[in-house]
């Protein structure tokens, strides 16, 4: 017996979100293992898939896959809710507090961000899923490497100040 025979079509499709979600996630946990962040390629990856499975979960369960329009009901917007509540409190847990400085926002916001991907993908939306992937790779990476460049002639021309 063949696998392809096992799965409908709908089993590919969900079977591909997931797998979607979960390139994508990881593809932004690359960046934060290679920055050394306490949240890696594992982490956003799960996030992400985990965010797309409660979705489609739910979707499944109000009745099936329809229109696009058909798929976002009462419970799946609930479901939408508290997948980014959930987020929030593993955020928080990355946030830290140390020698008056406040580290791990960066990677808070990029796991809810996830989590917003993995919730795009489940619902269907593969083009804002990886268009925000782009987006925001594009913050950890550009936007860090400008941040980083303006700190610096900050303290430059303070010093000269001196």
């Amino acid at each position: 017996m063949d696998i392809t025979t096992l799965l409908t079509n709908q089993d590919l499709e969900i079977i591909l979100k997931l797998f979607t979600a979960l390139i994508l996630g990881m593809s932004l946990g690359i960046e934060r293992a290679i920055a050394g962040k306490p949240a890696g390629m594992r982490t956003y990856g799960l996030v992400t898939m985990g965010s797309a499975l409660f979705v489609i979960i739910g979707i499944l369960a109000s009745g099936g896959y329809g229109s696009v329009l058909g798929v976002f009901t009462d419970s799946s917007a609930r479901i939408t809710a508290a997948i980014i509540q959930g987020i929030g409190f593993i955020g928080a847990g990355l946030i830290f507090f140390k020698d008056a400085k406040v580290s791990g926002v960066t990677t808070a916001a990029g796991i809810w961000v996830a989590a917003g991907i993995g919730i795009a993908i489940g619902y269907g939306f593969y083009a804002l899923a990886v268009f925000t992937t782009i987006f925001a790779l594009f913050v950890f990476t550009a936007i860090w490497y400008f941040e980083n460049k303006l700190k610096l002639l900050a303290h430059l021309s303070d010093d000269e100040q001196e």
